[in-house]
């Protein structure tokens, strides 16, 4: 496997384009609310990216090997969509909860992250499966550093989720970005710590943990697209794209509007 390292000019190029990624999301989060629906998020969004930013949204005409090109800008996974939910004509409701997937490209180089959002008022059960997703992601980032493995950050994850009850999709995974939307590495959200390929400074990819609520298993819609768990349990996603440093790890998807870190990795950054 031939996962490359970026240079110092292809850092700086994936700082300003996870930056911009980060702040679409913040741009559309005030629109995210009961009686939109998700097609009026996708053209937000890809209005702004466009007229904007100057960036390019990546998924739009996106074409992997038996796949038909993806027809919109963003995607937009409700409730049991696990992943690559089309956006169109369903309407957001009270209680709702929705991951929105957004990968820009500016000056060739993609910026690649998700956030959940509740409609409304979600549900406890909503709450903790966002919540402990989120969690699953940093711990995964937390194991990123040089000379770790990728089954370190499988295994964080894996544990905080089943832990909690809950389960990790196993069919999607995160993956090497930069020039190219998807390359090596796979980054899988489940394994055994001290496997997978050796971390080296230089390496940039994504860490996107899908956690269902009820069991693991998916099905695909006739869309070719959209992923919904088989038992129709909630499922959400949180994405951040990182890049592994001489000393540990930077979050290239950050912006004003990121939300907050959990209490345990800054807890972790002051003792360190």
């Amino acid at each position: 496997m031939s996962i490359s390292i970026k240079t110092a000019e292809d850092i700086e190029g994936m700082r300003i384009a996870g930056r911009l990624g980060s702040e679409v999301l913040d741009y559309i989060t005030p629109f995210v609310k009961p009686g939109v629906t998700t097609g009026e998020l996708d053209r937000l969004c890809h209005e702004y990216m466009v007229n904007v930013q100057g960036t390019i949204p990546a998924p739009l005409n996106y074409c992997p090997p038996g796949y038909t090109p993806y027809p919109k800008a963003i995607c937009t996974s409700v409730n049991d969509v696990i992943c690559h939910g089309i956006p169109g004509d369903k309407v957001l409701k009270n209680g709702d909860v929705v991951n929105l997937d957004i990968t820009v490209i500016k000056d060739g180089y993609h910026g690649d992250n998700s956030r959940m959002f509740f409609i409304g008022e979600p549900s406890i059960m909503a709450r903790r499966l966002s919540d402990v997703t989120y969690e699953c992601m940093w711990l995964g980032i937390q194991q990123v550093k040089p000379g770790a493995r990728l089954g370190d950050i499988g295994h964080a994850i894996q544990q905080h989720a089943e832990k909690a009850g809950y389960s990790v999709v196993r069919e999607f995974c995160g993956h090497g970005i930069g020039k190219v939307f998807h390359e090596e590495p796979q980054v899988l959200h489940y394994g055994r710590p001290g496997t997978g390929e050796e971390l080296k400074p230089g390496m940039v990819f994504t860490i996107e943990p899908m956690i269902n609520a009820g069991r693991r298993e998916i099905r695909e819609m006739g869309d070719g697209w959209t992923i919904k768990t088989k038992d129709r349990s909630l499922s959400a996603q949180w994405e951040h794209m990182i890049l592994v440093t001489d000393s540990g790890y930077e979050v290239l998807t950050l912006s004003a509007g990121s939300p907050p870190p959990p209490a345990f990795v800054t807890d972790a950054k002051k003792a360190a």
